[in-house]
C-alpha cells in the first residue's frame, strides 16, 4: 500500500526546520510598515522597495519548494524503476541525518532487503535544520550510522542504491570522491545508483537565491563521478530545479 504524504508536508518541513529564518524576514517587515507609518512620504517607495526584496525571495523559493516537494509527484516514486534488481535484491539508502525515503522505498520494493545508512555527523553537519529534522522524525528501523567513506556492506551487493538529496552534505571534495568509490564498490555489475540533487545552476538561483550556493553544479558532480570511475548513464530532470543522475558500475562519466 502507498504510503501517503500529508498535503504541505514538504514546504512545511522546510518552514519548521528553518523558522528562525522565516521569523526574522516576518520581524523586518512588520518593522519596516511601522517605518512607514512614521516616515516621510518621499521615503516610502524605498521602504516599500526594501520590503520586496524581503518577501520575493521567500515567496518564491516557498513557492518553488511547495511545487518540488508537494506536487511534482517526486516522492510517489515512479521514477524509479524495477529494473536491473532481482525478485529478493539488495536496495540500499543512504541519507544525512533527515529521511523520508526509507519507508518509501520499503513500499516500492516490498520483497527486498533494505539497507539504511545514515552518515550524520553532529561535528561536520552543524546545520540546525538537520537537528531539528532529526528531532522530528524518527529513524528508519534498523539503521545504521556509517561514515561516508566507509559502508558496512560487501562487495558487489546492491542492486540499487538511492542518495537523495544527500550527498552535497558531503562538503569536502576528496570525501565525496571517497564515498562514491565507496558506492562503486558495493554496486553489484548490474545495479544502479540514484543520485537526486538540486544543481548550482539558473532554475535553483531564481528559486533560492544565494541559497544556491549550498548546491554543486553540474560538471563538479560529473567530475566526481568520473574520478570514481562510474558511468553515467542518464540524467532525469524531475522538475527543472531537479536532477536526478543514474550511475552504472563500470565505464567513466564522458
Amino acid at each position: 500500500m502507498e504510503k501517503m504524504r500529508k498535503p504541505f508536508q514538504g514546504v512545511w518541513n522546510i518552514v519548521r526546520f528553518n523558522w528562525h529564518f522565516y521569523v526574522l524576514s516576518l520581524g523586518l517587515l512588520f518593522i519596516l510598515i511601522l517605518l512607514s507609518n512614521y516616515t516621510n512620504l518621499t521615503f516610502r517607495p524605498y521602504l516599500f522597495i526594501v520590503g520586496l526584496l524581503i518577501f520575493l525571495p521567500t515567496f518564491i523559493s516557498l513557492s518553488v519548494s511547495y511545487y518540488v516537494y508537494d506536487l511534482s509527484g517526486l516522492y510517489k516514486l515512479n521514477w524509479i524503476t524495477k529494473t536491473n534488481i532481482t525478485e529478493k535484491g539488495t536496495v540500499i539508502n543512504i541519507n544525512a541525518g533527515f529521511d523520508e525515503i526509507s519507508i518509501l522505498l520499503k513500499d516500492k520494493f516490498p520483497n527486498s532487503e533494505l539497507l539504511v545508512f545514515d552518515f550524520y555527523d553532529p561535528k561536520k553537519h552543524t546545520e540546525v535544520s538537520i537537528k531539528r529534522a532529526r528531532k522530528a522524525y524518527a529513524l528508519f528501523p534498523n539503521t545504521k550510522s556509517v561514515t561516508a567513506n566507509k559502508l558496512p556492506t560487501l562487495d558487489n551487493s546492491a542492486d540499487k542504491i538511492s542518495v537523495i538529496f544527500a550527498a552535497h552534505e558531503i562538503r569536502n571534495e576528496q570525501e565525496r570522491i571517497k564515498f562514491f568509490k565507496e558506492l562503486k564498490r558495493i554496486l553489484k555489475p548490474t545495479g544502479e545508483i540514484l543520485i537526486t540533487e538540486h544543481l548550482r545552476d539558473v532554475p535553483n538561483f531564481l528559486a533560492y537565491n544565494i541559497g544556491f550556493l549550498h548546491f554543486y553544479s553540474k560538471q563538479n558532480w560529473l567530475q566526481i563521478f568520473q574520478l570514481a570511475e562510474l558511468n553515467l548513464k542518464s540524467e532525469q530532470k524531475f522538475t527543472p530545479f531537479i536532477s536526478t543522475f543514474t550511475l552504472t558500475k563500470y565505464g567513466v562519466a564522458s
